[in-house]
């Protein structure tokens, strides 16, 4: 696995760089088939963040991690991204085992913990449904309403484009907008 690092906003030193090089490329241990990694350190405020991109064939895991301290937001990342690939791991696994009956060749066929399926199942399962009513209104609005309910995001029809629309919050605080395209 190739690893390419830059930094942004921070000098990037030959320590700093070899420990992000251990650690990341120490997930080639859970998976084998990563072609290369892009790890990019920042620093935003006081906050040191570290994002990875691990690039497969036909698959990308991503993970951004920050915290005080750059080498702890590198082990935090990790940590991160071995989490994802044993989510990536069951999941593939699980795919072709109920299609072909066993893992195809050149894959890890080792089999996922109990664990794993437990966590895969928790986290894609529906533990509430709700219905809404959707009222026309200006994303101006909307950011108001949102703010009185409390909520984290907030589903509205948009006065302009006449399209479903859903703002949320970003971290630092800022709103997104998520317009459909036609």
């Amino acid at each position: 696995m190739k690893i390419y690092i830059k930094g942004r906003n921070l000098r990037l030193t030959r320590p700093l760089k070899e420990y992000a090089e251990e650690k990341i490329g120490h997930v080639t241990h859970y998976l084998d088939n990563i072609l290369e990694a892009h790890v990019t350190l920042r620093t935003e405020r006081e906050q040191q963040i570290v994002d990875v991109v691990l690039n497969l064939k036909h698959y990308l895991i991503k993970a951004e991690e920050r915290s005080a301290d750059m080498y702890a937001s590198i082990d935090l990342v990790r940590d991160r991204l071995e989490q994802q690939i044993r989510k990536y791991k069951t999941r593939h696994w699980r795919h072709h085992t109920k299609t072909n009956g066993a893992a195809p060749s050149g894959r890890s066929r080792a089999k996922p913990d109990a664990e794993d399926i437990e966590e895969s199942d928790k986290e894609l399962r529906i533990v509430r449904s709700k219905r809404i009513g959707v009222a026309p209104m200006t994303a101006q609005d909307a950011a108001h309403q949102m703010d009185l309910l409390g909520h984290d995001f907030f589903i509205f029809l948009n006065d302009e484009t006449g399209a479903l629309n859903v703002l949320y919050k970003r971290r630092g605080g800022n709103l997104g907008l998520i317009e459909p395209v036609s």
